[in-house]
């Protein structure tokens, strides 16, 4: 899979799979820092994704200080062919303008995902070591 490095950050792009609906969300910054993955949840409302009673409030803690987000189950994640299904995401208000998502640990290692910095591409492994 493609990946982009722009403004010092490497960009890809993921689907969500919600409630039979889908949506390829562009901008996603690739974030071997970050626990878990956090998508822009404006870029989610036309799938009907929002803050429900049921959903989980979080609190995460980074460089940029303290976000709040809301924990919904979706269908699927998908990056290129491969899809994790029936994953907790975390949804939030990006306050910045040309990111509209983080992907992080969490799908990069349950995918076994490499970074391929000389080719600029995401692949999965398949080697059990």
């Amino acid at each position: 899979m493609k990946i982009e490095y722009r403004d010092g950050l490497l960009f890809t792009e993921i689907t969500v799979h919600f409630n039979g609906k889908k949506k390829v969300i562009n901008n996603i910054v690739i974030d071997t820092g970050a626990s878990h993955t956090l998508i822009a949840q404006d870029e989610v409302d036309d799938i009907g994704i929002q803050v429900g009673l049921e959903d989980e409030i979080v609190t995460s803690y980074g460089i940029g200080g303290k976000e709040h987000a809301f924990s919904k189950q979706v269908e699927g994640i998908q990056l290129g062919d491969y899809v994790i299904r029936d994953i907790p995401i975390d949804f939030t208000i990006f306050k910045y303008h040309n990111i509209n998502g983080l992907l992080g640990l969490d799908i990069l290692v349950e995918g076994k995902f490499n970074v391929d910095l000389d080719n600029f591409r995401l692949h999965r492994s398949f080697v059990n070591l």
